[in-house]
């Protein structure tokens, strides 16, 4: 755990980078954390809610003012589960990610242990590196699990059907219903790599963990705002948010694949550039905290 290891030939401890801050660790640092446990409750119960909410209120009309995901939430568990994506993709497991990946150096400078991981010595890039692929597991776990409950819930509550096509009479056979929710989620994880990215870049510039998280998700709200500007025409493509819900081509017949594949490539890019300027700034930081 410290990158230290015995020796057999000189009997003395040699040092071993790539033996310091396992991955196993720092899991079980992060596991331990109030926010994980918090967040995962959140979005585990928000699908009994939301669905509870339907059982209250009474199934959606299906008139012109109801939004199509809406109008056939209630039509069994993968309409249900589309329609608790569309509610939650856009704010909710934005912050959830933004938590989990602003939040993971971000706090370690507010707490004034960063210095120590440095002096255990864990070398900075490799520091990164584990906390990187930690906070985005826990990120992925936490976008999956959302689809997952809703499903669950879904069957419990509403029963199994074929999925709906939104603004439509047509149904989707069960087997690709399912294959176009696992794209879906796929799709979702992918646009969601932009903002962990950015929270993580963040996370680095700045010793407050509220800011981080906070900056992360106030740069998404502008981007969309600043996307509800159509005067800007195809320059709005190049929003990080822009295709944020291209995932919905996926709800159609006919599966329509450039709005995700467009998405993604500039979510992956923009992913790049953000955890590459993070490897840079914290390599060259003074840290005092």
């Amino acid at each position: 755990m410290n990158g230290f290891v015995g020796d057999q030939r000189s009997g003395d401890r040699a040092y071993r980078a790539r033996r310091t801050l396992p991955l196993r660790v720092e899991a079980v640092r992060q596991l331990r954390r109030r926010r994980t446990w918090i967040t995962f409750a959140v979005l585990l119960a928000l699908p009994w809610v939301l669905a509870a909410a339907f059982k209250i209120g009474g199934s959606p009309s299906a008139d012109a003012n109801t939004p199509g995901l809406v109008s056939v939430a209630t039509a069994g568990a993968l309409n249900f589960t589309a329609f608790t994506l569309f509610a939650s993709a856009g704010f909710l497991l934005v912050v959830a990610v933004a938590l989990f990946c602003g939040d993971t150096v971000a706090s370690e400078a507010g707490w004034a242990s960063l210095r120590y991981l440095l002096a255990a010595p864990v070398p900075r890039t490799r520091l990164l590196r584990q906390k990187l692929i930690v906070a985005l597991a826990y990120a992925a776990l936490a976008v999956v699990s959302l689809p997952t409950m809703a499903m669950i819930t879904g069957i419990y509550v509403f029963g199994w059907a074929r999925l709906r096509v939104p603004g439509g009479d047509a149904a989707l056979p069960n087997g690709t219903a399912l294959t176009r929710m696992l794209i879906i989620v796929g799709y979702i994880l992918a646009s969601e790599l932009l903002v962990a990215a950015l929270a993580f870049l963040l996370s680095v510039a700045t010793d407050s963990p509220l800011g981080a998280v906070g900056g992360a998700v106030g740069l998404v709200i502008l981007s969309n705002i600043i996307d509800a500007v159509t005067a800007l025409g195809h320059w709005r493509e190049f929003l990080p948010t822009h295709w944020m819900f291209a995932w919905t081509d996926a709800l159609q017949p006919h599966l329509e694949w450039t709005g995700m594949l467009k998405g993604a490539s500039l979510s992956a890019s923009y992913a790049t550039v953000f955890i590459a300027l993070a490897v840079r700034r914290f390599r060259n930081k003074d840290v005092v905290s």
